[in-house]
């Protein structure tokens, strides 16, 4: 991933979970590109590593970073507001940041983790930022997802696992839940000159799930010996945050640069507006937008 020109030169692009694996690589090679990139993360100190690292490889200085815990809908809308505040245009947003809890666990809010960050987060960061991408039009929302949606589906009399918990299942109902936002948010965007897409990064070598004692340490390990590297996983990002091949295509599923079909489920549009009106309670948004 080493472009010759800087395409993305005047445009700003903010990548949340950036501070390390796939997050980190995609705000570095858009930097390359000539993007002012916007890294979020929860530490100022891994942001701090982030952009030197980011300053050093690429030479730009158009790097920052703005810090939170996107576990918490009021963090999200202070992220959205302190963006709002320092930025006149945002032309892609890239919903990166996500993880695995194996023990269910309550945000302070009382959601549960991973639907928290994997969807909550996405769902509220891109509605309040959407009027601001809008205006900016052409723009882009790319949103990570996984192929561990297939086979997923949600049960909304138990959306949060209060019933029946298992790490595995809450993560894959998280990843359809993106899809399932993505195509609802494509749906109404069209018009707007904003597009919205979601992709499969591949299993990727990359500090998911090491927050779970041991086993995210043997997780881990597994990870790097058999899973892609963060540069591989991170083309499919670079490529819906950049690429004149996608522009206007919206509400598509990518695998390796290309679109593919997602599962069943995933394209059930009365599941995905009772999400989007589950979403909107759960985040505090108007129901009106």
């Amino acid at each position: 991933m080493e472009p010759a020109a800087t395409p993305m030169r005047g445009k700003t692009v903010l990548v949340t979970g950036a501070t390390s694996g796939i997050g980190l690589v995609t705000a570095r090679e858009l930097a390359r590109q000539g993007a002012r990139v916007v890294l979020v993360g929860r530490s100022r100190e891994k942001c701090d590593a982030a952009l030197a690292q980011i300053q050093a490889q690429t030479g730009s200085r158009e790097a920052e970073a703005l810090l939170a815990d996107l576990s918490a809908p009021q963090q999200v809308r202070d992220l959205a507001r302190q963006f709002l505040e320092r930025s006149p245009r945002l032309d892609v947003l890239v919903n990166n940041a996500g993880g695995m809890w194996l023990d269910r666990r309550l945000t302070a809010d009382g959601l549960e983790m991973t639907f928290a960050v994997n969807h909550l987060a996405y769902f509220l960061l891109t509605l309040s930022l959407l009027d601001l991408l809008k205006a900016r039009a052409p723009a882009r929302v790319v949103n990570v997802s996984s192929r561990a949606h297939e086979g997923a589906t949600l049960d909304f009399d138990d959306l949060q696992g209060e019933r029946r918990y298992g790490a595995w299942r809450a993560y894959c109902r998280s990843k359809l839940a993106n899809l399932l936002f993505t195509y609802e948010l494509a749906r109404q965007l069209a018009g707007t000159g904003v597009t919205a897409n979601a992709l499969h990064p591949g299993w990727v070598a990359t500090g998911f799930a090491g927050n779970n004692g041991w086993r995210g340490r043997l997780f881990q390990f597994l990870a790097r010996r058999f899973a892609l590297r963060p540069e591989q996983g991170a083309r499919t990002v670079v490529y819906l945050a950049t690429s004149p091949d996608v522009a206007g295509v919206s509400g598509r599923y990518f695998d390796r640069e290309k679109a593919v079909a997602s599962s069943p489920a995933s394209y059930d549009e009365a599941a995905a507006k009772r999400l989007w009106e589950v979403s909107l309670e759960l985040t505090g948004l108007p129901a009106a937008r």
